[in-house]
């Protein structure tokens, strides 16, 4: 009797219905039947018994465990659960271990991953226009980034995105505030007053292009120098977020801190647009809404850590100076718009940004 349940049952997902008319051959009862199914290791699917499949999403990130982008996603995992109780699996790949960065969009795009943390230079690689969102003195702060993309810029913005890159933003992150920190001490309040100042910058056309529309002299330097070149005095400064200066401990080497605001930086929690479009609109709804979850969770610790870092600069002994970030504004822009960078950019793009409060 177990063989011949066994021969018919061997290699197949049993129905209730199937396994019930493999019983009346045999001449058992359900129960009897059913223990020697499972005392067989056989396949057996019954409604009641089966268990729900889970959507794989897997995250790849280049950050690291402390780093607040880091957190949030474990943020999203939780509040996805919590919406969503088991109905996915959230699997969580930092420190670039899963695909190095730069590479998620392609990878997301071929269908090899389902969501990835990227940046306004990955998608412009693609998008050329989304290159504004690059330049200095376009988004003022936080709250204006948030403005523009969760309101209908964004959506305009983001449909090449998700038609070109087959990638959907989710939600956006807020990734830091660019100053400038100088060796000396030194009072700062229009981009005239860096004439001449050797203001280190990441070696691309498009940073160096940046330092100079800051009235400084840039110059190209790998990031692991910058604190050397500074106490030597190879460079006068340089521009990072205050969080990332402190880790860098930059402030050892440094007099000033000019406030000047030029690049307020983001990156987007974004999903493969065949993994959410394969989701059911609830689904989908859900993933959104964690993902909002999440970037609130980022942007308000992030915010929190840029206050906190002045004040701890000034504790050190830092003059801290407030330039005239109008003046800068204008200065700036005026000199992206009389060049090759502005030429692929959406015509009024620009002014209804800036019209935004």
């Amino acid at each position: 009797m177990p063989s011949f349940i066994a021969t018919q049952c061997k290699g197949k997902i049993m129905s209730h219905n199937t396994l019930q008319t493999v019983m009346r051959k045999a001449g058992v009862g359900t129960l009897s039947a059913f223990t020697m199914v499972i005392a067989l290791g056989l396949g057996f699917s019954a409604p009641q018994a089966m268990a729900q499949t889970k959507q794989v999403l897997r995250i790849s990130t280049p950050a690291v465990p402390d780093d607040w982008h880091a957190k949030m996603l474990t943020v999203f995992k939780d509040s996805l659960e919590k919406s969503a109780p088991g109905e996915f699996d959230v699997q969580i790949h930092l420190n670039a271990s899963l695909f190095k960065q730069g590479t998620e969009p392609a990878a997301m795009a071929r269908g090899n991953l389902e969501m990835a943390i990227i940046s306004s230079q990955d998608i412009s690689k693609i998008v050329p226009e989304f290159s504004i969102f690059t330049a200095g003195y376009i988004v003022r702060d936080p709250d204006h980034q948030q403005k523009i993309f969760n309101g209908p810029i964004g959506e305009e913005v983001f449909k090449p995105v998700i038609q070109k890159l087959e990638v959907t933003p989710l939600s956006t992150v807020y990734l830091g505030t660019r100053q400038v920190m100088l060796r000396d001490d030194k009072d700062v309040k229009t981009p005239a007053d860096l004439k001449g100042v050797k203001l280190r910058m990441p070696a691309s056309k498009e940073w160096l292009f940046l330092g100079e529309a800051l009235g400084a002299t840039p110059t190209p330097l790998a990031y692991g120098e910058v604190y050397l070149a500074l106490k030597t005095g190879t460079i006068d400064g340089q521009d990072n977020p205050l969080p990332s200066a402190r880790a860098a401990k930059f402030f050892e080497v440094s007099k000033t801190v000019v406030m000047t605001s030029h690049l307020v930086d983001g990156i987007f929690l974004s999903i493969a647009s065949k993994t959410l479009n394969a989701m059911t609109p609830a689904q989908q709804q859900k993933v959104r809404a964690a993902a909002q979850d999440a970037a609130k969770y980022n942007n308000e610790n992030r915010i929190k850590d840029e206050k906190d870092v002045v004040e701890y600069f000034k504790s050190q002994g830092l003059k801290v100076v407030t330039p005239n970030v109008d003046e800068f504004r204008k200065v700036v822009q005026e000199k992206y718009l009389s060049s090759e960078y502005a030429g692929i950019w959406p015509k009024g793009l620009l002014e209804r940004i800036n019209a935004v409060r």
